[in-house]
């Protein structure tokens, strides 16, 4: 491991591109804590103390940039609103459906589209938490000595331009760094948050020594719990295929025998982020709207049984709807066909495209379910013992940090390989 990340550093353009993208985190991390221009600051923190638990998860899922009142409260959830909303309208809207298959242009304009979106999400978010942290809920109050109008009006075009501001950071990571940057921002925000929460389940009993054991079992039991996680990611159904022999002149083609790689868990982390943003969606109108009976679902949404049934359902339903998204059997079936080549056992066409569907459906349901089960399995243990750092260390937040892991441990092996290095994975 050591030696593959020297080895990363010895390459320039490798080097360039991994600085570029800690530089870009490193001016994300410090967005977090500029507050918005006349909020008071030490007042606002005092008050957030108490909030519930939907406000406290969209917390979490900010880097605590929200408790803050940064100019990155909105986090990256209106984007990846935006994207899921964009996801399903591809399989509603056929002209968004034809987008999603002209290729470059056509993901040029999904993307035009999707940032247009996140604006409008974004400016609705602004004017929610605004009108939310105005209430007597929280009952933070302006200076008089500029007019009310206008400190709402600069609070939600900065609330605004961050979101803006931090869609452009992943961006930039995504072209010019490593890896995918919007699964990197939600990366550092998570993991920023894991030191305050050691504190926090260190001193949750009177016992400091009793606090220390129980703060070292659960670590433990995340580390243990890691290799199990990483060997189902990276998990894989190979299917067969063959290559008849076909003679060209004096030349032998085919002849050859290799597989397709089907993941068990194709859409990586993506299932569990489109939960959690559609979860704690109802928190992000309860703050919009203000409305008793709304805080109630969204805390009801957030935590306990209907939280936990929600959470496997998504998990699961997004393991197949994004599986399908990224790989088409039919495509799959016609190149082998192009290619001369053919699954044993199975015939060529129809035969192939259904034997390829059967094996996803069959592999991605285990796959689902798993990573659905250790999303929720810490989240009832946090209900029981309200620990933080099972919250903030819990089963989704290790399973986002594993998946963009190995997602951008990936994508530096293969610059590595290209330069004759030995990668990350043996």
């Amino acid at each position: 491991m050591l030696s593959s990340i020297i080895d990363a550093f010895k390459v320039p353009e490798l080097r360039k591109k991994i600085l570029f993208t800690l530089a870009i985190l490193a001016l994300y991390r410090f967005g977090a804590y500029v507050p918005v221009p006349g909020i008071p600051f030490h007042d606002f923190a005092t008050s957030f103390q108490d909030t519930g638990v939907a406000m406290t998860m969209l917390d979490l899922f900010t880097g605590g940039a929200l408790s803050n009142f940064s100019v990155f409260s909105l986090g990256i959830m209106p984007y990846i609103t935006a994207s899921i909303i964009m996801q399903l309208m591809q399989g509603v809207i056929p002209a968004v459906g034809r987008w999603a298959r002209e290729g470059d242009s056509g993901r040029r304009k999904i993307t035009q589209v999707t940032r247009y979106l996140t604006l409008g999400l974004g400016l609705i978010n602004a004017i929610g938490y605004l009108l939310l942290f105005q209430s007597p809920a929280y009952g933070v109050s302006f200076s008089n000595d500029v007019p009310v109008w206008l400190t709402n009006v600069v609070i939600v075009f900065t609330l605004v331009v961050g979101t803006a501001f931090i869609m452009w950071m992943g961006e930039l990571i995504t072209q010019r760094g490593i890896g995918n940057g919007m699964s990197l921002i939600i990366f550092v925000s998570i993991v920023s948050r894991v030191p305050s929460a050691i504190f926090s389940s260190i001193n949750l009993t009177s016992d400091l020594g009793m606090g220390i054991a129980i703060t070292a079992l659960i670590l433990v039991v995340v580390l243990a719990c890691i290799p199990a996680i990483i060997y189902v990611e990276r998990a894989q159904r190979r299917i067969p295929v063959n290559y008849a022999k076909r003679v060209q002149g004096r030349k032998v083609m085919g002849g050859q025998s290799t597989y397709i790689p089907l993941k068990v868990n194709a859409a990586g982390v993506i299932p569990i982020i489109f939960a959690s943003c559609l979860i704690y969606f109802p928190a992000q109108l309860a703050a919009i709207f203000n409305v008793d009976w709304l805080t109630t679902v969204a805390d009801a949404c957030s935590t306990g049984w209907i939280n936990w049934i929600l959470t496997v359902v998504l998990i699961v339903f997004f393991a197949y709807f994004y599986t399908s998204m990224v790989f088409n059997p039919q495509e799959t079936a016609d190149n082998i066909k192009k290619q001369g080549g053919f699954i044993p056992g199975v015939r060529p066409g129809s035969a192939t495209v259904q034997y390829i569907k059967d094996v996803i459906n069959r592999i991605t349901l285990p796959g689902g379910i798993f990573i659905a089960i250790i999303a929720v399995v810490p989240t009832i243990i946090f209900f029981f013992t309200d620990n933080q750092l099972i919250q903030s260390f819990g089963g989704t937040s290790i399973l986002i940090m594993i998946g963009v892991a190995l997602d951008t441990m990936s994508k530096v092996e293969s610059q590595l390989k290209m330069h004759n290095y030995n990668g990350f994975f043996k």
